[in-house]
Order: structure tokens, then C-alpha cells, then sequence
């Protein structure tokens, strides 16, 4: 075997389709456009959702629902991981920018502290909401919760 005498696998090449280069290619006249219509023609492009003039879907679907504009988004950060950041840091009390540096709320993140998991050391807490579980958590241990 040399160079000279290498040839592809049988089947893994195709000839390539050349379409406008005459009737004696069979792909000439129409170039594979067939007869009319907006298709057969340069410069078409299809819109977006377009059904060939039926009614798209998304016409013919209802609309429903409602988005509010004013939807504050919280980001919730668990007893749990505060009792952690706590223990870990020797703190009694966090504030934004101990979870910031803690890494679990950035800088101009809304947080709200939620009352899944464990707390066990007293801390005064600071943060844009509680849920009910966390602020009875926090005040069984004579914490404080911070609204900000």
C-alpha cells in the first residue's frame, strides 16, 4: 500500500449536488426550486412562525397568566448554613456583609431567611425577610431578627 493508491471506504463519499449548472447536470432549469411560489425565488426567507398563511400557534393559542412588574425575588438562605457561617466565623452577628464574604449572597442579592435546619448558638440576624419557622427559631434561643 502507498500513498499513490489510497482510496476512501465504498459508500463513505457522495458527489456533491451542483444545482444551476445546466440541464445536463439534471439539476439545471428550476434548480431543484421547482415551479413557482414564493420559495422558488432569491432573496426568500421564511418569518418566524409563519404557516403558509393558516394561523399560527401562537395566535391561535389563549393567553393566560400574569407577570408581575414589581416581584421582588429573595434569595433563601437556611437557618442552617447562618448557624454554620456563625460557628465557622465565631460571629454573633450576620449581617449582609458576612454572607457576602461568606459567599452565599451577592453584594446586591435580596436574601431571605428561611427555618430549615438546625440553629444552636444565639445570633442577631439581619436580613430583607424571614419566614415565620426561622424568626421562632431565632427568638427561642433569645436571638433577634433584623429587618432591613
Amino acid at each position: 500500500m502507498e500513498l499513490s493508491n489510497l482510496k476512501p471506504a465504498k459508500g463513505s463519499t457522495h458527489k456533491v449536488k451542483r444545482i444551476g449548472r445546466g440541464q445536463g447536470s439534471g439539476h439545471g432549469g428550476t434548480s431543484t426550486r421547482g415551479h413557482k411560489g414564493a420559495k422558488s425565488r432569491s432573496g426568500y426567507s421564511k418569518k418566524v412562525g409563519f404557516e403558509g398563511g393558516q394561523m399560527p400557534i401562537q395566535r391561535r393559542l389563549p393567553k393566560f397568566g400574569f407577570k408581575n412588574p414589581f416581584r421582588k425575588e429573595y434569595k433563601g438562605i437556611n437557618i442552617g448554613l447562618i448557624d454554620e457561617v456563625a460557628k465557622n466565623m465565631g460571629l454573633t452577628v450576620i449581617t449582609k456583609e458576612v454572607l457576602v464574604e461568606a459567599g452565599l449572597v451577592s453584594r446586591n442579592q435580596l436574601y431571605k431567611v428561611l427555618g430549615s435546619g438546625e440553629l444552636t448558638t444565639k445570633v442577631e440576624v439581619h436580613a430583607n425577610a424571614f419566614s415565620g419557622t426561622a424568626i421562632k427559631a431565632i427568638e427561642s434561643l433569645q436571638g433577634n431578627v433584623v429587618k432591613l
